[in-house]
């Protein structure tokens, strides 16, 4: 039995995490095998030195980050391609989208951002909680890193997942609405996805 990746993408404070908790509940209480797996994984080497860059603390032009980001993901590789192969269901928190997005942003080619990727584990859904930068920064107004300040790099950020929401294999959700009615369209989203073969 193969099991499934459904990737949360969008801007900070989408939701993206709050859903996948949600969902995980629901889709256990129905009796599936799922996991929930966050990216940036900052229990890794390459994750703790993420975490420091976004603090400040260290200075990599935009190539370079994006490429650790890229090998965070490569440092999880084995487990997710094992926890698929038993058959769970895994709701990744960020995933090979958001290079695109926040790398597209920065001025860097998104066909190479794609290449670099091509040997992870592919996404079976894509679900963007699409919301505006502004609101973003409402829902967070403190303790924001240094991407999260950028309005305008958000901007663009959005603007290429709306280009890639266009691909096959995305769904994408007003993440304006309530929580419980993204939860929703969530569900009905990964309903309709797992009822294919």
């Amino acid at each position: 039995m193969s099991g499934l990746l459904i990737a949360f993408e969008g801007l900070d404070q989408s939701g993206k995490e709050t859903q996948a908790l949600r969902l995980a509940e629901r889709l256990r209480a129905e009796g599936r095998r799922c996991r929930v797996v966050s990216f940036p994984d900052y229990e890794t080497l390459i994750g703790q030195e993420l975490r420091r860059a976004l603090a400040g603390q260290r200075e990599f032009p935009p190539d370079v980050m994006q490429l650790l980001y890229i090998a965070n993901r490569h440092e999880r590789k084995p487990d997710l391609e094992r926890w698929l192969a038993e058959g769970e269901i895994l709701l990744c928190d960020r995933y090979a989208a958001s290079s695109i997005a926040y790398g597209a942003a920065h001025g860097l080619d998104p066909e190479w951002l794609t290449d670099t990727q091509r040997y992870l584990p592919a996404a079976g859904l894509t679900l963007l909680l699409d919301i505006r930068p502004e609101t973003a920064v409402a829902r967070k107004a403190a303790g924001r890193d240094r991407y999260e300040r950028d309005l305008a790099l958000l901007g663009r950020v959005r603007e290429s997942y709306h280009r890639q929401a266009a691909a096959p294999g995305w769904q994408r959700i007003d993440g304006e609405r309530p929580p419980d009615d993204v939860a929703a369209a969530v569900l009905s989203a990964v309903r309709a996805r797992l009822a294919r073969p």
